[in-house]
């Protein structure tokens, strides 16, 4: 069914819509730039560095609410003071300096942005990791990047105490929220550093140190999921995180010039500051880059949970008067199909945003229907591209509900072939993605790096297609697509068919291995709370769009979510072991 648009829509083209966004007088005009050798389009008006960007936050919304979890509320006035007591103890005590890697390992508690805003401002390459990685993995983690201090939860200490004698670089370990005094001196409580969250507002006022910082210098390690083989730690410049920035706001003032509307006019009264409820983690590209520091530059508010749990994400919305939730499209179905909706006020939200996995057309329409004033929005990214390259947003996304988007102005796509030809709109190959906002290189990793990092593009391994004017769609990953009798499948073209089913909230496919054909179709859904399929109503219901041998030979159904890694992204090997 074709899609409801309004009658003057576009009232720009996408070409016409980038060039005024990008042109002079424009905030977020380009300009050229030369780095390594390498021509890239540039944001001419970004904050030069994440302390210039940190410094004016601070300055713009002082009283306002930055961050709340569960009882504690930090104002953007408290967390500055706090970060610059942190960075104060971080040279004083510590004596880190420009270039040394400090860990940060914790849940999504305020102490989180005190030590990410703290070393970026002392010009350290901050290494967020994984807070679900086990002892083994976070000590190959805490060896590859050399970091000379990691400040934890008391989890994490726990889980990592007993492989200290096996990271030599790793010279302290700061506690937060841990107010006990340990007698090794290598051991600090970040409490009795600079306070419980309670007590930052009551600090003095501190100048952070002045150190020299440029934009392509080093700011963070992030570590790649990992689902095979090492994460690999990818390393970004303050100018790449602060480029992502723009790069999302360009799309989203994208979509007002095509509906040939007025960007709307920042709002001075701090009730009305935007409120994210984040169910992502901060260690992840999408909630640092995407919402952390977006967040903290434009004066909105964000409300984090220990855990995502959707029942309990519903009366934090009323409360808090959240306007954009989100994550991957599963926790989407999970606040739309949940039975105590309807017990909430959730008039709030304005935007439902996700990426990270396949989301089935119907999410689009169901979030339109639900939240009528909501704008639901898509988009892809990726560790490597320091998160936002393309972003569908408004009436872009009712019109084109399976793509991804289309790029800014300053991101460039193309499409390659395995003999290293770049193909026409329409034709399947490998992404490649070009932008100031991409990462430099892998930490320690010179050959992955090499065939990862050419020219200023990152080959990012997934399969996809552009339409004529630009719009992305993926296809699979590379190493996702099954090939059955020789048959190529991919992956995510039979996800949308099963998203496409009523009764399904969740869908991933993997290959059976299968003596003749060498693979067979295997998938694994979830039902909506209520809902009920049989395997031969699903198989059916794929065999209806799509060719017979796409279609599952075999469907498990289960009530709980797929399983998923703390990025999103479904765990396809534990999926392939429940076939064995």
């Amino acid at each position: 069914m074709a899609a409801h648009l309004p009658d003057n829509w576009p009232a720009m083209s996408i070409a016409q819509a980038n060039g005024a966004l990008s042109g002079a007088g424009s905030p977020l005009r380009l300009d050229q730039i030369e780095i390594d050798g390498v021509a890239y389009d540039n944001y001419a008006e970004a904050p030069p560095h994440l302390r210039a960007l940190f410094q004016a936050g601070h300055m713009g919304f002082s009283d306002r609410d930055f961050l709340v979890y569960e009882g504690e509320r930090v104002t953007y006035d408290a967390m500055a003071k706090a970060v610059a007591h942190f960075a104060a103890k971080l040279t004083q005590t510590y004596g880190l300096r420009k270039g040394d890697r400090m860990a940060i390992i914790m849940r999504n508690y305020p102490q989180w942005p005190v030590a990410f805003f703290a070393g970026l401002s002392l010009g350290l390459i901050v290494t967020p990791m994984n807070s679900w990685w086990t002892g083994d993995e976070l000590e190959y983690g805490l060896n590859d990047s050399g970091a000379r201090v990691a400040v934890v939860d008391p989890q994490i200490y726990e889980r990592i105490n007993k492989h200290w004698p096996d990271m030599p670089d790793l010279e302290a370990i700061i506690i937060a929220r841990d107010p006990d005094l340990r007698s090794d001196p290598r051991l600090a409580s970040m409490d009795a550093l600079i306070g419980g969250a309670a007590d930052w507002a009551a600090l003095q006022e501190l100048a952070l140190p002045d150190i020299e910082l440029l934009p392509d210098d080093d700011a963070t390690i992030m570590y790649t999921s990992g689902t095979t083989g090492k994460p690999k730690g990818a390393l970004a410049s303050h100018r790449a995180i602060i480029a992502n920035m723009f790069n999302a706001l360009t799309c989203r003032a994208r979509r007002y010039f095509r509906a040939g509307e007025a960007l709307p006019e920042p709002d001075p009264d701090p009730a009305n500051a935007n409120a994210v409820l984040l169910s992502v983690p901060f260690f992840h590209a999408t909630g640092s880059f995407a919402v952390m520091i977006p967040t903290w530059a434009t004066g909105g508010k964000i409300v984090s949970m220990y855990k995502w749990d959707a029942g309990e994400a519903l009366p934090i919305i009323e409360r808090e008067r959240i306007n954009a939730v989100g994550g991957v499209p599963a926790i989407a179905w999970q606040l739309l199909e949940h039975p105590d909706r309807d017990k909430y006020d959730l008039s709030s939200i304005n935007s439902v945003a996700y990426g990270g996995a396949p989301s089935a057309a119907e999410l689009v329409s169901t979030i339109k229907s639900t939240f009528k004033q909501a704008q639901p929005s898509n988009g892809w990214g990726m560790t490597e591209t320091c998160a936002t390259a393309t972003q569908n947003f408004g009436e872009d996304y009712v019109n084109r509900p399976l793509s991804a988007g289309a790029p800014p102005p300053a991101v460039k796509l193309k499409v390659m072939s395995p003999d290293g030809k770049e193909l026409p709109a329409g034709e399947v190959g490998e992404l490649w993605v070009k932008g100031v906002s991409n990462c430099k290189l892998y930490w320690n990793r010179p050959q992955a790096t090499a065939e990862t990092f050419i020219d200023g593009w990152v080959v990012t391994g997934d399969l996809a297609k552009l339409d004529e004017e630009g719009f992305l769609y993926l296809v699979d990953r590379a190493k996702d697509m099954l090939i059955r009798g020789g048959e190529n499948i991919y992956c995510i073209e039979v996800e949308n068919a099963l998203y496409d089913h009523p009764a399904i909230m969740d869908a991933s496919v993997v290959g059976i291995p299968d003596k003749v054909l060498g693979e067979e179709v295997g998938a694994v859904v979830q039902l909506k709370p209520g809902k009920s399929a049989s395997e031969d109503e699903v198989r059916a219901h794929v065999a209806g769009q799509l060719a017979a041998f796409k279609v599952p030979k075999k469907i498990l159904f289960q009530d709980e979510p797929l399983p998923r890694n703390a990025n999103g992204k479904i765990l396809k090997p534990v999926l392939r072991e429940m076939f064995v």
